[in-house]
């Protein structure tokens, strides 16, 4: 069962921001800014409020994600990163990520 509600065009904007920020490092690094963008948008804290979709979270400003302020986010999405989206969605999580909100 899906963690968040979502279409195809969630999971597009989750595989895009996916590569944007972690291409170099990987799938696992790539997985764990998924873990990091959908726990986000189950987060009840004060920094998300208000984010209760992928869209929301992709495009949050400020304290977003910095691949969509410089660009590299509008590059083509890749049927890899939409299958490592897709796993997150679903619940997949990568140790440290499981909780975490935000990365470096």
């Amino acid at each position: 069962m899906a963690l968040v509600a979502h279409t195809e065009k969630d999971i597009e904007l989750l595989a895009r921001l996916m590569r944007a920020e972690a291409e170099g490092d990987g799938q696992l690094g790539m997985l764990m800014v998924g873990n990091t963008g959908i726990n986000r948008v189950i987060a009840n804290c004060l920094d998300f409020i208000g984010i209760t979709t992928i869209s929301d979270m992709v495009f949050q400003s400020p304290e977003g994600f910095e691949a969509t302020q410089k660009g590299y986010f509008y590059q083509r999405t890749r049927e890899r990163e939409k299958r490592l989206a897709r796993r997150v969605i679903q619940g997949e999580q990568q140790h440290p990520a499981t909780n975490s909100l935000w990365f470096f």
